[in-house]
Protein backbone atom coordinates (compact mmCIF):
# COMPACT_ATOMS: atom_id res chain seq x y z
CA UNK A 1 0.00 0.00 0.00
CA UNK A 2 1.57 3.40 -0.83
CA UNK A 3 0.10 5.82 1.31
CA UNK A 4 -0.84 9.79 -0.12
CA UNK A 5 1.55 12.63 1.37
CA UNK A 6 -0.28 15.79 2.08
CA UNK A 7 1.56 18.96 3.27
CA UNK A 8 -0.37 20.44 6.48
CA UNK A 9 2.41 23.21 7.27
CA UNK A 10 4.92 25.64 5.30
CA UNK A 11 7.05 28.14 6.43
CA UNK A 12 9.58 30.41 5.07
CA UNK A 13 12.54 32.91 5.37
CA UNK A 14 13.62 34.50 2.08
CA UNK A 15 15.18 38.10 0.36
CA UNK A 16 11.21 38.45 -0.17
CA UNK A 17 9.92 38.28 3.46
CA UNK A 18 10.38 36.45 6.46
CA UNK A 19 7.12 34.14 5.93
CA UNK A 20 5.17 33.18 3.79
CA UNK A 21 2.47 35.93 2.84
CA UNK A 22 4.78 38.37 2.97
CA UNK A 23 7.35 36.08 0.05
CA UNK A 24 3.77 35.57 -1.92
CA UNK A 25 2.83 39.17 -1.84
CA UNK A 26 6.29 40.06 -3.01
CA UNK A 27 6.35 37.37 -5.76
CA UNK A 28 2.57 38.63 -6.93
CA UNK A 29 3.80 42.26 -7.33
CA UNK A 30 7.35 41.22 -9.19
CA UNK A 31 9.15 42.92 -6.70
CA UNK A 32 12.52 42.66 -6.20
CA UNK A 33 15.18 41.35 -3.49
CA UNK A 34 18.26 42.06 -4.51
CA UNK A 35 20.80 44.85 -3.26
CA UNK A 36 24.66 44.98 -2.69
CA UNK A 37 26.27 43.30 -0.64
CA UNK A 38 25.87 44.05 3.21
CA UNK A 39 27.03 41.13 5.44
CA UNK A 40 31.05 41.84 4.58
CA UNK A 41 33.07 44.31 2.17
CA UNK A 42 32.61 42.80 -1.05
CA UNK A 43 33.93 46.40 -2.65
CA UNK A 44 36.68 44.21 -4.94
CA UNK A 45 34.65 41.21 -5.81
CA UNK A 46 33.69 40.76 -9.46
CA UNK A 47 29.97 40.82 -8.28
CA UNK A 48 29.07 42.99 -5.78
CA UNK A 49 25.19 42.28 -4.92
CA UNK A 50 23.20 39.44 -3.78
CA UNK A 51 19.74 38.68 -2.40
CA UNK A 52 19.87 38.44 1.23
CA UNK A 53 17.71 37.80 3.90
CA UNK A 54 16.84 41.36 5.52
CA UNK A 55 15.00 42.45 9.48
CA UNK A 56 15.71 38.79 10.14
CA UNK A 57 16.18 38.09 14.24
CA UNK A 58 15.82 34.39 15.68
CA UNK A 59 14.30 35.95 19.17
CA UNK A 60 11.05 35.82 16.89
CA UNK A 61 11.27 32.26 17.23
CA UNK A 62 13.20 30.85 20.32
CA UNK A 63 13.11 31.89 24.63
CA UNK A 64 16.92 31.78 24.22
CA UNK A 65 18.43 33.29 21.70
CA UNK A 66 21.55 33.20 23.25
CA UNK A 67 22.05 29.33 22.44
CA UNK A 68 21.97 30.13 19.03
CA UNK A 69 24.61 33.05 18.93
CA UNK A 70 27.58 30.75 17.76
CA UNK A 71 25.05 29.60 14.91
CA UNK A 72 25.21 29.94 11.30
CA UNK A 73 23.02 31.76 9.24
CA UNK A 74 21.53 28.56 7.36
CA UNK A 75 20.64 27.33 10.93
CA UNK A 76 18.75 30.64 12.26
CA UNK A 77 16.94 30.74 8.94
CA UNK A 78 15.99 27.00 9.36
CA UNK A 79 14.65 27.67 12.84
CA UNK A 80 12.87 30.58 11.76
CA UNK A 81 11.07 28.54 8.53
CA UNK A 82 10.86 25.38 10.28
CA UNK A 83 8.94 26.92 13.21
CA UNK A 84 6.56 28.48 11.42
CA UNK A 85 5.12 25.58 9.49
CA UNK A 86 5.23 23.64 12.49
CA UNK A 87 3.00 26.21 13.47
CA UNK A 88 0.94 26.39 10.47
CA UNK A 89 0.76 22.58 10.67
CA UNK A 90 -1.16 22.56 14.25
CA UNK A 91 1.63 19.54 15.39
CA UNK A 92 3.51 22.62 17.34
CA UNK A 93 2.15 21.01 20.61
CA UNK A 94 3.34 17.54 20.06
CA UNK A 95 -0.02 15.88 18.30
CA UNK A 96 2.25 12.96 16.99
CA UNK A 97 4.09 10.02 18.03
CA UNK A 98 7.72 11.35 18.66
CA UNK A 99 9.59 7.94 17.07
CA UNK A 100 7.21 8.80 13.99
CA UNK A 101 8.22 11.97 13.36
CA UNK A 102 11.37 12.91 11.19
CA UNK A 103 13.43 15.33 9.95
CA UNK A 104 14.70 14.97 5.92
CA UNK A 105 16.58 18.77 5.36
CA UNK A 106 18.90 19.70 1.88
CA UNK A 107 20.89 21.59 3.85
CA UNK A 108 24.30 23.64 3.22
CA UNK A 109 27.06 23.85 4.90
CA UNK A 110 27.26 26.79 7.19
CA UNK A 111 29.04 29.90 7.15
CA UNK A 112 32.60 29.94 7.62
CA UNK A 113 34.19 31.79 10.84
CA UNK A 114 36.25 33.74 8.30
CA UNK A 115 37.83 36.70 10.13
CA UNK A 116 39.06 33.98 12.47
CA UNK A 117 40.44 31.57 9.80
CA UNK A 118 41.94 34.17 8.04
CA UNK A 119 43.96 35.55 11.52
CA UNK A 120 45.00 32.39 12.31
CA UNK A 121 46.94 32.32 8.17
CA UNK A 122 48.24 35.56 8.19
CA UNK A 123 49.41 34.74 11.67
CA UNK A 124 51.20 31.29 10.26
CA UNK A 125 52.92 32.89 7.60
CA UNK A 126 56.55 30.69 7.45
CA UNK A 127 59.63 33.15 8.31
CA UNK A 128 61.22 34.38 5.40
CA UNK A 129 64.77 33.23 5.09
CA UNK A 130 65.42 35.29 1.83
CA UNK A 131 63.69 32.44 -0.16
CA UNK A 132 61.30 33.26 -2.98
CA UNK A 133 57.87 33.43 -1.83
CA UNK A 134 58.64 32.08 1.67
CA UNK A 135 56.17 34.84 3.16
CA UNK A 136 53.40 33.42 0.51
CA UNK A 137 53.42 29.77 2.32
CA UNK A 138 52.02 28.58 5.69
CA UNK A 139 53.94 26.91 8.74
CA UNK A 140 51.68 24.21 9.79
CA UNK A 141 53.49 24.18 13.28
CA UNK A 142 52.36 27.91 13.82
CA UNK A 143 48.25 27.42 11.97
CA UNK A 144 48.03 24.60 14.64
CA UNK A 145 48.90 26.26 17.51
CA UNK A 146 47.56 29.75 16.64
CA UNK A 147 44.06 27.72 15.36
CA UNK A 148 44.12 26.17 18.74
CA UNK A 149 44.44 29.73 20.32
CA UNK A 150 41.97 31.48 18.06
CA UNK A 151 39.45 29.67 16.39
CA UNK A 152 36.16 29.00 18.39
CA UNK A 153 35.27 25.46 18.78
CA UNK A 154 31.23 25.74 18.68
CA UNK A 155 31.39 27.94 15.66
CA UNK A 156 33.42 25.10 13.81
CA UNK A 157 30.71 22.68 14.94
CA UNK A 158 28.02 24.81 13.78
CA UNK A 159 29.38 24.91 10.30
CA UNK A 160 28.68 21.05 9.94
CA UNK A 161 25.62 20.54 7.35
CA UNK A 162 23.51 18.33 9.33
CA UNK A 163 23.70 21.26 11.82
CA UNK A 164 20.51 22.08 11.08
CA UNK A 165 18.49 19.30 10.94
CA UNK A 166 19.70 17.79 14.14
CA UNK A 167 18.41 21.65 16.22
CA UNK A 168 15.38 20.66 14.45
CA UNK A 169 14.72 17.21 15.68
CA UNK A 170 15.82 18.52 19.27
CA UNK A 171 13.71 22.05 19.00
CA UNK A 172 10.39 19.76 17.87
CA UNK A 173 11.16 16.51 19.55
CA UNK A 174 11.27 14.94 16.22
CA UNK A 175 12.83 11.21 17.37
CA UNK A 176 12.62 9.88 14.09
CA UNK A 177 14.83 9.55 11.04
CA UNK A 178 17.06 12.07 10.79
CA UNK A 179 18.95 13.33 7.80
CA UNK A 180 20.43 15.43 5.27
CA UNK A 181 21.13 15.40 1.72
CA UNK A 182 23.66 18.20 0.07
CA UNK A 183 23.28 17.36 -3.38
CA UNK A 184 23.85 21.72 -4.45
CA UNK A 185 20.87 22.95 -5.99
CA UNK A 186 18.72 20.01 -6.03
CA UNK A 187 18.66 19.84 -2.13
CA UNK A 188 15.73 20.75 -0.45
CA UNK A 189 13.68 19.02 -3.81
CA UNK A 190 15.21 15.69 -2.99
CA UNK A 191 14.96 15.82 0.64
CA UNK A 192 11.06 16.35 -0.01
CA UNK A 193 10.77 13.73 -2.52
CA UNK A 194 12.77 11.47 -0.13
CA UNK A 195 10.56 12.64 3.24
CA UNK A 196 7.71 11.36 1.09
CA UNK A 197 8.98 8.09 -0.13
CA UNK A 198 9.24 7.31 3.79
CA UNK A 199 5.74 8.34 4.17
CA UNK A 200 4.43 6.31 1.51
CA UNK A 201 6.13 3.14 2.66
CA UNK A 202 4.67 3.52 6.10
CA UNK A 203 7.99 4.18 8.00
CA UNK A 204 6.46 7.39 9.55
CA UNK A 205 3.73 9.52 9.69
CA UNK A 206 4.74 13.18 9.58
CA UNK A 207 8.26 14.44 8.23
CA UNK A 208 9.48 18.06 8.50
CA UNK A 209 10.99 18.54 5.20
CA UNK A 210 13.13 21.36 3.08
CA UNK A 211 16.02 23.21 2.94
CA UNK A 212 18.23 26.03 4.66
CA UNK A 213 21.43 27.97 3.03
CA UNK A 214 23.46 30.94 2.63
CA UNK A 215 26.81 31.34 0.71
CA UNK A 216 26.35 35.31 0.84
CA UNK A 217 30.00 35.25 2.34
CA UNK A 218 33.73 35.75 1.34
CA UNK A 219 34.45 32.24 0.17
CA UNK A 220 31.07 31.57 -1.21
CA UNK A 221 30.77 34.47 -3.36
CA UNK A 222 34.87 33.90 -4.80
CA UNK A 223 33.90 30.44 -5.47
CA UNK A 224 31.53 31.26 -7.88
CA UNK A 225 33.00 34.21 -9.14
CA UNK A 226 36.22 31.58 -10.11
CA UNK A 227 33.54 29.87 -11.74
CA UNK A 228 32.24 32.44 -13.83
CA UNK A 229 28.78 31.60 -12.97
CA UNK A 230 27.56 34.68 -10.94
CA UNK A 231 26.02 37.95 -12.87
CA UNK A 232 28.28 40.82 -12.51
CA UNK A 233 25.13 43.36 -13.21
CA UNK A 234 26.80 45.49 -10.77
CA UNK A 235 25.54 48.77 -12.09
CA UNK A 236 21.75 47.63 -11.72
CA UNK A 237 21.42 44.89 -9.34
CA UNK A 238 17.51 44.82 -9.59
CA UNK A 239 17.68 43.66 -13.22
CA UNK A 240 20.71 41.28 -12.67
CA UNK A 241 18.79 37.81 -12.77
CA UNK A 242 16.83 37.26 -15.43
CA UNK A 243 16.27 34.28 -16.27
CA UNK A 244 15.13 32.99 -20.45
CA UNK A 245 16.36 36.56 -21.28
CA UNK A 246 18.57 36.55 -24.10
CA UNK A 247 20.92 39.46 -22.53
CA UNK A 248 21.36 36.83 -18.96
CA UNK A 249 24.51 36.42 -17.52
CA UNK A 250 24.49 34.62 -14.63
CA UNK A 251 22.77 34.13 -11.26
CA UNK A 252 22.37 36.18 -8.74
CA UNK A 253 23.39 34.45 -5.30
CA UNK A 254 20.60 34.44 -2.60
CA UNK A 255 20.29 32.57 0.62
CA UNK A 256 16.82 31.81 3.20
CA UNK A 257 15.08 28.68 4.19
CA UNK A 258 12.04 26.74 2.85
CA UNK A 259 10.08 24.19 5.38
CA UNK A 260 7.32 22.10 4.83
CA UNK A 261 5.27 19.53 7.37
CA UNK A 262 4.84 16.66 5.37
CA UNK A 263 2.22 13.94 6.51
CA UNK A 264 0.43 10.70 5.61
CA UNK A 265 -3.07 11.71 4.70
CA UNK A 266 -5.30 9.51 7.03
CA UNK A 267 -2.74 10.91 10.32
CA UNK A 268 -3.74 13.86 8.93
CA UNK A 269 -7.68 13.71 8.84
CA UNK A 270 -7.84 11.87 12.52
CA UNK A 271 -6.39 15.33 13.94
CA UNK A 272 -8.81 17.51 11.63
CA UNK A 273 -5.85 19.27 10.12
CA UNK A 274 -5.62 21.66 7.44
CA UNK A 275 -4.44 20.87 3.90
CA UNK A 276 -2.35 22.99 1.56
CA UNK A 277 -2.15 20.19 -1.02
CA UNK A 278 -0.41 16.85 -2.06
CA UNK A 279 2.75 15.67 -3.38
CA UNK A 280 1.48 14.18 -5.90
CA UNK A 281 4.82 13.10 -7.81
CA UNK A 282 8.82 12.63 -7.27
CA UNK A 283 11.42 12.03 -10.44
CA UNK A 284 14.82 12.07 -9.60
CA UNK A 285 18.20 11.57 -11.82
CA UNK A 286 21.66 12.31 -12.72
CA UNK A 287 22.91 13.40 -16.17
CA UNK A 288 26.19 11.29 -15.25
CA UNK A 289 28.19 13.74 -17.66
CA UNK A 290 30.43 16.54 -16.36
CA UNK A 291 31.03 17.59 -12.69
CA UNK A 292 30.67 21.25 -14.40
CA UNK A 293 28.03 20.84 -17.02
CA UNK A 294 24.28 19.74 -17.53
CA UNK A 295 24.13 17.60 -20.41
CA UNK A 296 23.74 19.48 -23.26
CA UNK A 297 20.73 17.73 -24.87
CA UNK A 298 19.38 17.81 -21.49
CA UNK A 299 18.57 13.90 -21.05
CA UNK A 300 18.99 14.08 -17.37
CA UNK A 301 16.27 16.67 -17.08
CA UNK A 302 14.14 15.31 -19.47
CA UNK A 303 13.93 11.34 -17.82
CA UNK A 304 13.44 13.04 -14.14
CA UNK A 305 10.26 15.54 -15.52
CA UNK A 306 8.58 12.41 -17.16
CA UNK A 307 9.76 10.42 -14.19
CA UNK A 308 7.65 13.04 -11.97
CA UNK A 309 5.05 13.05 -14.27
CA UNK A 310 4.87 8.75 -14.46
CA UNK A 311 4.92 8.38 -10.18
CA UNK A 312 2.26 11.17 -10.21
CA UNK A 313 0.28 9.05 -12.54
CA UNK A 314 -0.68 12.11 -14.55
CA UNK A 315 -0.31 13.32 -18.23
CA UNK A 316 1.76 15.97 -19.78
CA UNK A 317 -1.10 18.14 -20.46
CA UNK A 318 -2.55 17.64 -16.68
CA UNK A 319 -0.25 20.16 -15.29
CA UNK A 320 -0.90 23.84 -15.81
CA UNK A 321 2.22 25.36 -14.46
CA UNK A 322 5.86 25.24 -14.41
CA UNK A 323 8.24 26.42 -11.68
CA UNK A 324 10.96 26.67 -13.64
CA UNK A 325 14.65 25.71 -12.20
CA UNK A 326 15.75 29.03 -14.16
CA UNK A 327 18.75 30.28 -12.84
CA UNK A 328 19.51 32.88 -15.95
CA UNK A 329 23.09 31.30 -16.74
CA UNK A 330 23.24 30.89 -20.36
CA UNK A 331 23.60 26.85 -20.42
CA UNK A 332 20.58 26.05 -17.58
CA UNK A 333 18.03 28.16 -19.12
CA UNK A 334 18.47 26.86 -22.46
CA UNK A 335 18.64 23.08 -21.30
CA UNK A 336 15.95 23.21 -19.13
CA UNK A 337 13.65 24.94 -22.07
CA UNK A 338 15.00 21.46 -23.85
CA UNK A 339 13.64 19.60 -21.30
CA UNK A 340 10.16 20.89 -20.81
CA UNK A 341 9.64 20.55 -24.70
CA UNK A 342 11.48 17.21 -25.09
CA UNK A 343 8.54 16.09 -21.99
CA UNK A 344 5.43 18.06 -22.91
CA UNK A 345 5.78 18.04 -26.39
CA UNK A 346 2.93 19.75 -28.32
CA UNK A 347 1.86 21.10 -25.12
CA UNK A 348 4.52 22.63 -24.08
CA UNK A 349 3.90 26.01 -25.89
CA UNK A 350 0.31 26.14 -24.12
CA UNK A 351 2.24 25.79 -20.78
CA UNK A 352 3.48 28.70 -18.85
CA UNK A 353 6.74 28.53 -16.68
CA UNK A 354 8.26 31.10 -14.62
CA UNK A 355 11.30 31.43 -12.46
CA UNK A 356 11.15 33.35 -8.80
CA UNK A 357 14.82 33.27 -8.85
CA UNK A 358 14.59 36.33 -11.13
CA UNK A 359 13.20 38.04 -7.72
CA UNK A 360 14.85 36.68 -5.01
CA UNK A 361 18.19 35.29 -6.49
CA UNK A 362 19.25 31.73 -6.31
CA UNK A 363 19.11 30.24 -2.81
CA UNK A 364 21.12 27.35 -3.55
CA UNK A 365 20.41 24.07 -1.05
CA UNK A 366 16.97 26.17 0.29
CA UNK A 367 16.03 27.29 -3.67
CA UNK A 368 13.47 23.99 -4.35
CA UNK A 369 11.68 24.11 -0.98
CA UNK A 370 10.88 27.59 -1.69
CA UNK A 371 9.55 26.84 -4.99
CA UNK A 372 7.65 24.49 -4.11
CA UNK A 373 5.49 26.50 -1.50
CA UNK A 374 5.41 28.72 -4.16
CA UNK A 375 3.32 26.03 -6.42
CA UNK A 376 1.39 25.26 -3.54
CA UNK A 377 -0.02 28.71 -2.95
CA UNK A 378 -0.44 29.24 -6.85
CA UNK A 379 -2.43 26.32 -6.92
CA UNK A 380 -3.74 28.11 -3.70
CA UNK A 381 -4.70 31.30 -5.52
CA UNK A 382 -5.03 30.61 -8.86
CA UNK A 383 -2.12 32.80 -9.59
CA UNK A 384 1.05 32.55 -11.67
CA UNK A 385 4.20 34.40 -10.58
CA UNK A 386 5.98 36.01 -12.95
CA UNK A 387 9.63 35.95 -14.55
CA UNK A 388 11.10 39.45 -13.72
CA UNK A 389 13.34 41.52 -15.82
CA UNK A 390 12.32 39.37 -18.94
CA UNK A 391 12.92 41.95 -21.85
CA UNK A 392 14.46 40.25 -25.12
CA UNK A 393 13.73 36.61 -25.94
CA UNK A 394 16.04 34.41 -26.98
CA UNK A 395 15.85 32.19 -29.18
CA UNK A 396 16.85 28.70 -27.58
CA UNK A 397 14.26 29.40 -24.60
CA UNK A 398 10.79 30.18 -26.84
CA UNK A 399 8.54 28.97 -23.68
CA UNK A 400 5.66 31.05 -22.17
CA UNK A 401 7.83 32.26 -19.28
CA UNK A 402 4.65 34.59 -17.54
CA UNK A 403 6.67 38.15 -18.04
CA UNK A 404 7.40 40.95 -15.59
CA UNK A 405 3.54 40.64 -14.29
CA UNK A 406 1.52 38.01 -12.12
CA UNK A 407 -1.30 36.31 -13.78
CA UNK A 408 -4.11 34.78 -12.98
CA UNK A 409 -4.79 31.07 -14.58
CA UNK A 410 -6.82 28.22 -12.95
CA UNK A 411 -4.59 25.71 -11.30
CA UNK A 412 -4.54 22.29 -10.33
CA UNK A 413 -1.47 20.89 -10.49
CA UNK A 414 2.31 22.25 -10.85
CA UNK A 415 5.51 20.75 -11.81
CA UNK A 416 8.86 22.17 -9.76
CA UNK A 417 12.16 21.69 -11.44
CA UNK A 418 16.20 21.58 -9.26
CA UNK A 419 18.95 21.04 -11.23
CA UNK A 420 21.48 20.92 -9.37
CA UNK A 421 25.01 21.42 -10.28
CA UNK A 422 27.13 18.69 -11.04
CA UNK A 423 24.21 16.95 -13.02
CA UNK A 424 21.60 16.67 -10.06
CA UNK A 425 17.95 16.63 -11.26
CA UNK A 426 14.81 17.04 -9.17
CA UNK A 427 11.36 17.21 -10.28
CA UNK A 428 8.22 17.55 -7.50
CA UNK A 429 4.65 17.15 -8.84
CA UNK A 430 2.46 18.97 -6.19
CA UNK A 431 -1.49 19.13 -6.33
CA UNK A 432 -4.44 20.80 -5.00
CA UNK A 433 -6.10 18.35 -2.27
CA UNK A 434 -9.08 16.19 -3.90
CA UNK A 435 -10.23 14.11 -1.16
Amino acid sequence: MRHRVVVTGIGCVTPLGNNVEQMWDSLKRCANGVGPITHFPAEDFPTRFAAEVKDFSIADYVDDPERFVHSSPNILYAIGAATQAMTDSGLADGDFQPPRFGVYLGAGEGGQDFERYMSVIARSRADDNGEEDAGETVDVEKFVRFGLQTMEPQCELEQEPNRPAGHLAGLFNAQGPNMNCLTACAASSQAIGEATELIRRGDVDVMLSGGAHSMIHPFGVTGFSLLTALSTHNEDPAAASRPFDLNRDGFVLGEGAGMLVLEELEHARARGAHIHGEVLGYGSTADAYRITDIHPEGRGATACIKMALKDAGINRDDLQYINAHGTSTKVNDKVETMAVRNTLEADADSTPVSSIKSMMGHLIAAAGSVEAITCLLAIRDNVLPPTRNYETPDPDCDLDYVPNEAREAPMHRALSNSFGFGGQNISLVLSEFNG
